[in-house]
């Protein structure tokens, strides 16, 4: 989706010095308008620093993250525009309907198109919702009411899914802990939600709880993957070299069947720094599946660096930043850039 968000609804401001938000803005368009995805989103961040509410900073951010299949994120830079101006901006409504659509939430995204039409009867892009909320019924209609309610359900389990996903992909570790603790309240059953819980904790600090959780469900559950990879790591990290390799001796011989899986292996074995095994693992993935994965970039990067030098490093991290530009932020964090 390229179309520029307009800036006409936008009251006009009177730059008081040659470097204010506009200035920003404006390289951040113009970055955009190449396709050089990282630069803009690095231009559009410094406009918000000097204006964090500005509708149209906030909205063109939003643009350029659902061009990156960054749905969820685009939704929240619009909701942020929703939340934090009295002026209501009836657009937002319409592009958070299409990247609800691009996530297969169809009643999310049906309501937010019809709050745009009722907002906006006449707006600018009242053809296109027309035609959303027609092709949104067109794939509702078959379900019968029993099952339109299954689907609203599963609908909101997705949500809790891939926002926890975003979440731990960025390492936003207080973030992630709320919506996991409520993922985990409303769907019990789905297990690993827990384990993420856990690792997020551990993240967060409150390493003791997080250790003793894995714990008790590796005793109740002594084949649990999921327990033994978190284990591992946590063990690593407090300086218990002897359970953490203890772990890692046997997960050598474990190759899960699951993609999800196969990817925490390999990062858990590069977190602990047996980079050789992490990156093995690491290679027998397939290309077509990781490339939604930061974690994936962000870690083999590491082993790569770590085995092979910077180089090789570089290569896969400037690989991973046109689709995920806050793989810079990241990697300044861990002190890897």
């Amino acid at each position: 989706m390229q179309t520029m968000f307009r800036k006409t609804d936008i009251p006009n401001k009177v730059a008081t010095f040659r470097h204010d938000g506009d200035f920003y803005f404006s390289y951040g368009v113009k970055a955009f308008k190449r396709k050089d995805f990282t630069k803009a989103e690095k231009w559009f961040q410094k406009a918000l620093e000097t204006d964090p509410t500005n509708p149209l900073y906030l909205c063109q951010l939003s643009v350029l993250y659902t061009e990156l299949h960054q749905y969820h994120k685009a939704n929240d830079m619009l909701q942020q525009v929703l939340d934090s101006n009295r002026e209501p901006y009836v657009d937002c409504y319409y592009l958070m309907a299409n990247n609800y659509a691009h996530l297969g939430l169809f009643y999310e995204a049906k309501k937010s198109a019809e709050q745009y039409l009722e907002l906006d009867p006449e707006g600018d892009f009242k053809a296109e919702t027309e035609e959303l909320i027609s092709n949104l019924d067109r794939v509702l209609a078959d379900y019968s009411e029993e099952e339109e309610l299954a689907f609203s359900e599963e609908d909101e389990f997705m949500l809790y899914q891939e926002t926890a996903f975003y979440h731990l992909e960025h390492e936003e570790w207080g973030d992630a802990l709320t919506v996991l603790e409520e993922l985990t309240d409303r769907y019990p059953e789905y297990l690993p939600a827990k384990h993420e819980y856990a690792y997020a904790l551990f993240q967060q600090g409150q390493t003791d709880e997080a250790i003793q959780y894995e714990e008790i469900w590796l005793e109740q559950d002594p084949n649990s993957l999921s327990s033994r990879m978190n284990l591992m790591y946590f063990y690593d990290q407090i300086g218990r070299t002897d359970l953490s390799e203890a772990f890692l001796n046997e997960l050598k011989n474990v190759y899960p069947t699951y993609f999800e899986k196969q990817l925490k292996l390999a990062i858990v074995m590069a977190q602990v720094n047996d980079h050789e095994e992490a990156i093995k693992r690491f290679r027998k993935l397939k290309s077509d599946q990781v490339s939604n994965y930061l974690s994936y970039y962000l870690w083999f990067g590491y082993s790569m660096r770590a085995y092979y030098g910077d180089q090789k490093a570089s290569t896969i991290w400037q690989e991973a930043k046109e689709q995920h530009p806050t793989i810079e932020r990241l990697l300044q964090a861990h002190g890897w850039e």
